[in-house]
């Protein structure tokens, strides 16, 4: 153990010190309809559309290899500035009706003594927009001066008001002056000239008033929110989100107001990172101010599911240096999110200077939608039908029994002499140098130690790993698999040839790097200019971390690449870390928030805020006990219709609260059952999902059957 930490002083993780003693010692998930296409990559690598409505494409970051935060305009909101040269601003928001004044008071308090810097607060009318008002009052007069963020969905006469009271309002354009009814409407220049100027109408009075008081304003876009206008003008996609608020971008910057903050939310992280990154390169291709961004996963969810979501959507952007303040919607108390985004932000607070990384000269990504790279298929990794593979690590143990399986999704029926599958079950371990002298299920492969394997070579679902070197020097090698381990300094012309002729490679690459998802980007941006097709497992390494940390981590490190359609496999090492369940369970999630990989219930949850019609944290937990197993169907739970089935987005099944005591069921986006009972929704949901042929009962063992 003392020389393992040596070899990992400095290191990310012990990943690489792994491999290295072991050999120098003790050894297509695209979503929405694009009405307008997005954006491809030429021969020369320089991005480009075949639309000229969105032309002229710029890089979205400083740099994709060098870390530093995008450069933004400095807004003022209260006595607590974002952007520019502050620190990223952690924010949340309350679930107390806001009417609820000593509720509102208390809760608000909690959260900005749990480390909130912007506390936001519905207000759906006017009476809500009105009692801010007297919050206001008595958190100062408690002497707390945290700037309140008015919440408006709807109703201008509300924002209005609310922005002579409060720092600062957001709105969403998506219903602010439009409305939802899933219509397609078929728009002339003239007559969508027309809509526009109707929204500007509607909008300059709040415009006025915002920059007259000196509140800021977010225009906070939600993929599930977009108007039937927008919808049928530029598509359920990035650019229809970033085009939603642009048009209301440009009534601010005609009005000389410039107090303004921009969001572009979804429950998919996907989405959620493309539209993000093509509103910057669109803001500075129309030459705006590059104003701040606010962050954010929508819906995403409770527990270990929220927090990988949220990971992957608000990493993948801070890598990039993209993002002033941060908003992690959990289905929980707003304090708990307090934490969650500190942790995601204050990786970057010595990110840089970190070691260099080789220049791109030509960039083969397109980072505005998802394209899965194209590899070969090895046995069951890669190609165009084999999803991203898990590979579990058991490198530290002494012995491997059964029972060690189980933590990875394998479990051994002494009386029956089977084993049972889990739906989480890793696809290969590797073992490092402990032999396994016990027969194996038939799904999972072993990965050895070359030298190792050089003894265990005759046992079926045995596989060398091989470092780089010793792989161009010849060294024995399997007939069927050979994974071939890389930093991306191994990488050059010699070994992207020996790569691309051997039919049985597979690359399995590792970083020391602290910028390691923009080091492990690169080594793909060399694989894919050379036009090597061999598939990648991804390797990470952490060490002496909280289970929830490597939670944050990993999908930050891994989903960065994942959401680019990068990697045929996911491999983490993680030492003092947490048991093996965990971080099998932390890897399978990661893949899920990608949508790289399906392996169980997801549910589009809503954090909660004063409109929630019913008890969120309560209800989630008795619809996820009673449909957990239901692997790959997706359900949307929202507390109010302003996060209904719009924001439900791609779920499946809808639980929307529509009423005091009254729920309203959704099959997609369409309304199936009205004012169902509270009592009685959650079985009236299973009897939904049974009448449409999705469900499944489950056994006594977690298994399910038809």
């Amino acid at each position: 153990m003392r020389r393992l930490q040596h070899c990992c002083r400095g290191l990310t993780g012990r990943l690489g010190c792994i491999l290295r003693c072991s050999f120098f010692g003790s050894q297509d998930v695209r979503s929405g309809v694009n009405k307008i296409p997005l954006f491809q990559v030429n021969f020369a690598g320089n991005l480009h559309t075949v639309n000229d409505q969105i032309a002229g494409i710029r890089q979205y970051c400083n740099s994709l290899v060098e870390y530093s935060r995008r450069k933004t305009v400095e807004v003022k909101i209260g006595d607590l500035p974002m952007g520019g040269n502050n620190p990223i601003r952690i924010q949340s928001m309350t679930t107390i009706d806001t009417m609820d004044t000593a509720g509102s008071v208390a809760q608000t308090i909690r959260m900005v003594e749990a480390g909130c810097e912007y506390v936001r607060i519905t207000a759906p009318s006017i009476k809500e927009a009105q009692n801010l008002e007297e919050i206001k009052k008595e958190l100062r007069k408690r002497g707390y001066t945290v700037p309140l963020v008015a919440d408006i969905h709807f109703t201008p006469n509300a924002a209005e008001l609310a922005a002579r009271i409060v720092e600062k309002v957001r709105i969403n354009p998506g219903n602010y002056a439009d409305k939802k009814r899933f219509e397609t409407i078929e728009y002339t220049e003239a007559s969508y000239q027309a809509e526009l100027d109707r929204i500007r109408e509607k909008f300059i009075p709040l415009v006025r008033i915002c920059k007259e008081y000196g509140t800021a304003m977010r225009i906070g876009t939600n993929h599930g929110s977009l108007s039937d206008r927008i919808m049928s003008r530029y598509g359920d996609n990035p650019v229809g989100m970033v085009e939603s608020a642009l048009e209301f971008l440009r009534i601010c910057e005609d009005e000389s107001y410039y107090n303004i903050v921009l969001s572009m939310k979804s429950s998919n992280p996907q989405v959620m990172v493309q539209a993000y990154r093509l509103l910057v390169q669109k803001m500075d291709e129309e030459g705006f101010k590059p104003y701040p961004l606010h962050l954010g996963v929508t819906e995403a969810g409770d527990g270990e599911d929220g927090r990988i979501k949220s990971s992957v959507g608000i990493g993948t952007l801070l890598e990039d240096g993209l993002g002033d303040t941060i908003r992690v919607s959990l289905t929980e108390e707003p304090e708990a999110e307090v934490p969650v985004a500190f942790e995601l932000a204050r990786r970057y607070d010595k990110r840089a200077p970190h070691d260099p990384i080789p220049a791109i000269e030509h960039y083969p990504i397109t980072p505005f939608e998802y394209n899965r790279r194209k590899t070969r298929a090895v046995l069951n990794i890669g190609g165009e039908h084999f999803v991203p593979r898990v590979v579990a690590d058991f490198s530290g143990k002494q012995k491997v029994t059964p029972a060690s399986l189980f933590g990875v999704g394998y479990q051994y029926s002494v009386p029956l002499d089977k084993w049972n599958i889990a739906d989480m079950a890793c696809d290969y371990v590797f073992v490092g140098d402990t032999v396994v002298d016990f027969e194996i299920p038939g799904t999972l492969g072993l990965i050895y130690n070359h030298k190792t394997w050089l003894t265990q070579k005759a046992r079926p679902q045995a596989y060398p790993f091989i470092r780089a070197e010793h792989y161009l020097q010849g060294v024995e090698k399997s007939n069927t698999l050979n994974f071939v381990y890389a930093l991306l300094a191994d990488v050059n012309d010699a070994l992207v040839d020996a790569l691309q002729s051997d039919k049985t490679a597979v690359l399995f690459i590792d970083t020391y790097n602290a910028h390691g998802m923009a080091e492990q980007r690169r080594l793909f941006v060399t694989l894919m200019n050379k036009g090597c097709d061999v598939p990648v497992i991804i390797g990470r390494a952490y060490g002496d971390l909280e289970v929830e940390q490597l939670q944050l981590y990993a999908a930050t490190d891994f989903g960065g690449l994942l959401v680019d359609g990068l990697g045929d496999g996911i491999f983490i090492a993680a030492e003092n870390c947490g048991p093996d369940k965990k971080v099998n369970e932390t890897a399978f999630n990661i893949l899920q928030a990608t949508r790289t990989r399906i392996s169980k219930t997801e549910y589009i949850s809503c954090p909660s805020c004063g409109r929630t019609l019913f008890d969120l944290q309560e209800t989630t937990g008795k619809i996820r006990s009673r449909t957990s197993h239901l692997k790959g169907i997706k359900i949307g739970i929202m507390g109010c219709i302003v996060n209904g089935p719009g924001e439900m987005a791609d779920a499946d099944y809808g639980y929307v609260g529509s009423g005091p005591g009254r729920i309203t069921l959704y099959k997609g986006k369409e309304v199936v059952r009205k004012n169902v009972p509270t009592a009685k929704a959650v079985d009236e949901l299973i009897n939904l999902i049974r009448e449409h042929g999705d469900w499944l009962e489950p056994d006594g063992n977690g298994a399910v059957t038809h």
